[in-house]
């Protein structure tokens, strides 16, 4: 796999969690005729050779039609992969999607919400995964202590906060969610899906956008006050259309589970399948096809890349309409794009202004200064600079503040090593409503994964 030659052909970039389903949308991103930033290397690191040999398959297939492709190799050794890198994109899922699924049955079971960041599930996904991310960081630390690392592993906000104790400042986070959610409100005012400024505040998977600026005004009211304008934007549907006027603000879509935890709970356990377990069935078809009829490894990707984006948060919707989402969200640009403007304004210089985890600081008083927020961000050559943004009051910064000092408590009790701050920090988190479930939780996670009898013994 070769590139062509640019002014920026020197920037390597390491691909960590390199078999994943979605990495060939990375390459994609990297290679399209008008990337902001030419990648020239690009190395994949997994530690599952199928998964690597089917993605890097899907890749060959796309190559063809991306004639700025950097040079792509496949690596099971970290050291090579991040050596010498310029960036390190990080999506790596330990325990697999198995063990995601056991995540959501342990919760469901007990009658609390089962879903992979939200919530027991995504503090379980937090405990297994945190202690592998951090030997991963002390890597890029030794191997390539210059580069930027950009993380888009899950719990995002969780995960990043742990790096920051390795990386410091050299560590991002990233989720599509949120510019994916002002797009839309751009988009159903104006027809452009761009705003010149705009107030976006919370944790990872749980913000609200709170003012969008077009031709010098905010037109959030507007949208709230339109009925049929409002009926295009996703997380309206989802959490209702009467409550964003309410809350007089649009939520991350990722809010449904707090503000509709009762009905999401009864969804999902009224459900077949949990969404662990489709994807699941349908990446394990997906893979074992992709390694054996490799010539036919991308036309696959594509259909099954598009299914499962069409019923991504498919609990969130009425029966029978599980895979309507609106065909311009399956289509948008993701995180992908969000990890390449980050890039190209880091190696570039030029300013560009997206929604990122980071650190705290002043900008949201009320919280610690160390820990990571989801804000506004400018980013330059010079770093990542958070925006200033209205005060957070209210049932917002109580929310924020009691699942930001959960997501401490799950750190500390990795660091630490203490199984009873992993149970304090489930017990108080605000979708768990008895301490005695929460100790049963832990309980029956530590059971299930192998991962955390080795954490806590």
């Amino acid at each position: 796999m070769t590139s062509a030659s640019t002014e920026n052909r020197g920037v390597k970039l390491a691909i960590l969690g390199g078999g994943g389903f979605r990495v060939p949308q990375v390459i994609q991103a990297v290679a399209a005729a008008d990337a902001p930033v030419r990648v020239s290397q690009v190395s994949l690191y997994d530690t599952d050779t199928d998964r690597l040999a089917a993605i890097s398959a899907v890749i060959e297939g796309l190559l063809p039609g991306l004639p700025d492709a950097p040079e792509v190799t496949a690596t099971t050794d970290l050291d090579t992969a991040v050596e010498h890198s310029d960036f390190v994109f990080c999506a790596i899922r330990v325990g697999g999607t198995e063990g995601r699924t056991r995540d959501e049955r342990v919760a469901l079971d007990l009658g609390i919400l089962g879903q992979e960041t939200t919530g027991p599930g995504g503090l379980a996904y937090a405990l297994r995964t945190l202690p592998v991310m951090l030997d991963i960081a002390a890597r890029v630390k030794e191997k390539a202590p210059d580069a930027w690392f950009i993380n888009f592993t899950n719990p995002a906000g969780i995960i990043t906060e742990g790096l920051r104790t390795v990386l410091g400042d050299r560590v991002v986070g990233i989720c599509d969610t949120p510019i994916g959610l002002l797009r839309r409100a751009a988009l159903a005012v104006t027809g452009q899906p761009e705003a010149s400024e705009f107030d976006y505040v919370g944790l990872n998977h749980l913000g609200w956008l709170r003012s969008f600026t077009v031709d010098g005004r905010d037109r959030l009211p507007e949208l709230l006050g339109d009925e049929a304008k409002l009926d295009t934007i996703e997380e309206a549907r989802v959490v209702g259309k009467d409550w964003v006027r309410a809350l007089g603000a649009l939520p991350n879509e990722y809010l449904y589970y707090y503000y509709d935890n009762r009905e999401a709970v009864a969804r999902i356990r009224s459900e077949e399948q949990t969404r662990g377990e489709f994807l699941l069935d349908q990446q394990a078809g997906f893979y074992a096809s992709a390694t054996t009829d490799p010539e036919e490894a991308y036309a696959l990707w594509q259909r099954v890349k598009h299914e499962r984006e069409a019923t991504y948060m498919a609990e969130g919707r009425e029966k029978g309409q599980e895979a309507e989402r609106d065909e311009a969200d399956i289509e948008s640009g993701g995180y992908q794009e969000v990890a390449l403007n980050i890039m190209a304004a880091l190696r570039t210089g030029r300013p560009s202004t997206m929604i990122l985890n980071v650190r705290n600081g002043s900008t949201v008083p009320g919280l610690p200064e160390e820990c990571v927020v989801e804000v506004p961000c400018t980013v330059d050559a010079t770093g990542i600079h958070p925006h200033s943004i209205a005060p957070v009051t209210g049932h917002m910064l109580a929310l924020m503040q009691s699942v930001k000092a959960v997501e401490q408590l799950i750190i500390a009790s990795v660091l630490q090593r203490d199984p009873e701050l992993a149970w304090k920090a489930i017990a108080v988190h605000p979708l768990v409503d008895s301490v005695n479930v929460a100790r049963e939780l832990l309980e029956r996670y530590r059971e299930v994964h192998p991962e955390l009898g080795q954490l806590f013994g």
